[in-house]
This record gives structure tokens, C-alpha cells and sequence, in this order.
């Protein structure tokens, strides 16, 4: 039926456009309610219908080449180059490290617990330790909870060492000793997530699976010139993964974040793969971290002969439960007998110890220094009495 010439007020339509396929006006199907002229009488017709459907195809096809560049990007990019690049670089100057003598998954597992937000220097000499306390998965499984977290002293996030200890359990008991071998598996353990879960998986047992850890994705986010959401990385980080060296390929990864790909000042000049970076630097958009918090705190040092008064925190605290430390005093009454730093989580304490007496307290009791030794520490006690010369 042939359309009278009307106003755009003269008619009452609602159109839904969808794409559909070749063949079809503008690439859209137009689902009409029915469009009335003002006297009643349908029209299908109308030139605003077209106007509306090729403005609507138009931007459906720019919705659709939007979507598809970042995949485009990432299909044209020089995958063989940057893979064959990074492992020459990284056979050469990799750090000799003690997890890295051998494939054991025990010590893999052990070090990437470890290394779990702390450097690898400060990991080091705890690996070493742990591992002559705690040779093998079963000794692990066999000791006491306390002894585990007295081993695990100084190194902070105190839960990676129970779920650790839960781990070791499981492993050595249910399954007699057999580690699972493939990250879906290892998934399963406790305290093992995504990355912990890849990194074993890939080192220890050759799967072909990606890691994305913070060293990485400042790689990805760099490389690839844009933000990446969190999926978006791990697709990313497996489409460049190499299936023949995959644990060799995640730790060449780690190791360039660790050194040169620096997230304040990159070391562009020595990159392997800078000809591969699409930024040479610095994501104008790359967050900075949370701001470090700042309080100063206070601790009492009560010592009699070669013994001193400790706390146990409530095994119900949310940090740090059942660890020992000395009695934190809500003012300062004299002078520090010493001053130092202290940081845990977000917060930068400044830590002023008294020397006087609170041994009335309830919830302490007097340890001997030979016994402080094994005992599970906080970190900050730990501090405290290596100054104090008493372990």
C-alpha cells in the first residue's frame, strides 16, 4: 500500500531492529507493531522506517567491529617471535633460584605458596628452612600445627601456612602420596587457586595452561596496548603460552616482571620482546596501588632472667590467630627502648617497645628463649626479641 506523506507526529510506531542476514533491507529485521496514519489506516511504508533501519545498521555494525578488533589484534600478533624471544632471553639470564634444581612438585608448590605476595628475596632463606624442617610432603603432613606455623615465622599471611599444612593432609593420606597433575585437580586442594594451580601444573608437570599473577598481566596490559579484563588476560596469556615449554614459558613471565618489565621504570632498552610492546612503557591507565595506611603502635618487653612474658592472640582472631606476640599497651608511659618499622597488609606501623612490666595479664605467660624459638611467632615479636638478643 502506497504511504501518504506524513510528519514524523503523524504516525505512532515502535520499531525493534536485530541483525539477521544477507538479503534483508540495511542488515536489519524491523518487528513492526502495527504504524497508523492518523486516520486510521496502516502503513508499513513510511521513509522514516529506512532512515530508522540504516541508522541502526550502521551503528550495529560499528558495535560489531569494536568487539572483534581487540581478537583481530591478538590474531596478528607475532606469537612465534615473542615466545622464541623470551625463552633465548630467559635461558640465559634466569636467577639462580633454589626452587628452580629441579621439577619436584613439592618444592614447586612450597615456593609459589611462599612467593604469594612477598618478594623472592625474603622467600629464600624460609624455603630453605621449610624445607629442612619439612623435607618431604609426608613430614609436612605429619607435624603439628604449631610447628608449621612456628617454621612459617616471619613470612606474614599466616593462612597460606594452614592451608598449606591442610594441603600436605590431603595429599599424603587420602591420596597416598599422588599428586594430582593437571590444574583442574589441583584446584581441588586447599589454599590452591587459580594461578598456584597453573604454576604447578605447568612447571612440575608440563600441562599447557597459562599463569596471570601481577608480574604477567602488567606484561599482557603493555604488550597489548589496552586494558584487559580479568578473562580477557588468562585467554590472552594461554594464546601466547608455549605448548612446548609451557612451565619454562610462565616463569620467563614471572621472571621479565620481576626485572625489566618493572611496573614505575621499565627497563625497555633490555626487553626481549619490546619490538613485540605495543606501549614501550607505561599504560597511561595502569592503577597505582592503595595507598599504605600509617599508625604507630606500642608493646610492652617484660623480661625476667632469660624468660619473657608473651601473649597467644585468640584462635578466633581474624589475623594472625593463635600466634604469640608481646602485650601491645594502649599508651606509651616511658621512653621507647626501641623504635622500628612494620608493615602488614595495607598498613605501615610505626612500633615504639617499652621495657616495663605487665605480667598480671590473663591471656600471657612466661617463655623461656630456648622455647620462644619454636614457638608461632608473629612476625613483629619475631623482630622484637632477635633486637632484644633473646633468640
Amino acid at each position: 500500500m502506497q504511504a501518504q506523506p506524513l510528519g514524523i507526529a503523524d504516525t505512532r510506531q515502535i520499531h525493534y531492529f536485530a541483525p539477521v542476514g544477507e538479503g534483508q533491507r540495511g542488515g536489519i529485521r524491523q518487528h513492526n507493531r502495527l504504524a497508523e496514519n492518523v486516520d486510521g489506516t496502516a502503513s508499513l511504508d513510511h521513509p522514516l522506517q529506512y532512515w530508522l533501519a540504516d541508522e541502526a545498521s550502521a551503528l550495529y555494525r560499528a558495535i560489531l567491529t569494536t568487539a572483534s578488533t581487540s581478537s583481530k589484534r591478538r590474531d596478528s600478533f607475532p606469537k612465534a617471535g615473542f615466545r622464541r624471544n623470551l625463552l633465548a632471553w630467559f635461558d640465559q639470564n634466569k636467577r639462580d633460584l633454589p626452587w628452580r634444581k629441579d621439577r619436584d612438585p613439592y618444592h614447586v608448590w612450597i615456593s609459589e605458596i611462599m612467593l604469594q605476595q612477598t618478594r623472592v628475596a625474603a622467600v629464600i632463606d624460609y624455603y630453605q628452612r621449610f624445607l629442612k624442617r619439612f623435607p618431604t610432603i609426608e613430614k609436612l603432613a605429619a607435624a603439628r600445627g604449631a610447628s608449621v606455623l612456628a617454621t612459617w615465622s616471619g613470612l606474614g599471611y599466616y593462612r597460606r601456612a594452614r592451608m598449606l599444612h591442610a594441603a600436605a593432609k590431603e595429599i599424603a593420606l587420602p591420596r597416598q602420596g599422588r599428586w594430582p597433575t593437571n590444574a583442574a585437580d589441583l584446584r581441588e586442594l586447599p589454599g590452591i587457586g587459580r594461578y598456584t594451580a597453573a604454576a604447578v601444573a605447568s612447571i612440575a608437570f608440563d600441562e599447557p595452561v597459562a599463569v596471570v599473577d601481577g608480574n604477567v598481566e602488567r606484561i599482557l596490559l603493555r604488550v597489548s596496548g589496552k586494558a584487559l579484563a580479568t578473562e580477557e588476560q588468562w585467554r590472552f596469556a594461554n594464546e601466547l603460552l608455549s605448548t612446548e615449554r609451557p612451565g619454562d614459558f610462565n616463569q620467563a613471565m614471572m621472571e621479565l616482571g620481576a626485572t625489566v618489565c618493572l611496573p614505575k621504570q621499565p627497563k625497555c632498552l633490555l626487553c626481549p620482546i619490546s619490538k613485540s610492546c605495543a606501549t614501550r612503557g607505561e599504560l597511561r591507565n595502569e592503577q597505582n596501588g592503595l595507598r599504605q595506611k600509617k599508625k604507630t603502635i606500642a608493646y610492652a618487653l617484660d623480661r625476667r632472667g632469660g624468660d619473657v612474658f608473651l601473649v597467644q592472640r585468640p584462635r578466633t582472631a581474624s589475623l594472625m590467630p593463635g600466634m604469640w606476640e608481646l602485650p601491645e599497651i594502649a599508651e606509651q608511659t616511658a621512653q621507647p627502648w626501641l623504635t622500628l618499622r612494620h608493615s602488614i597488609t595495607v598498613t605501615d606501623y610505626t612500633v615504639n617497645v617499652i621495657k616495663e612490666q605487665v605480667s598480671n595479664q590473663p591471656t600471657g605467660r612466661w617463655i623461656s628463649a630456648a622455647k620462644a624459638t619454636n614457638l608461632p611467632l608473629t612476625g613483629l615479636a619475631r623482630k622484637i626479641l632477635r633486637a632484644a638478643k633473646l633468640i
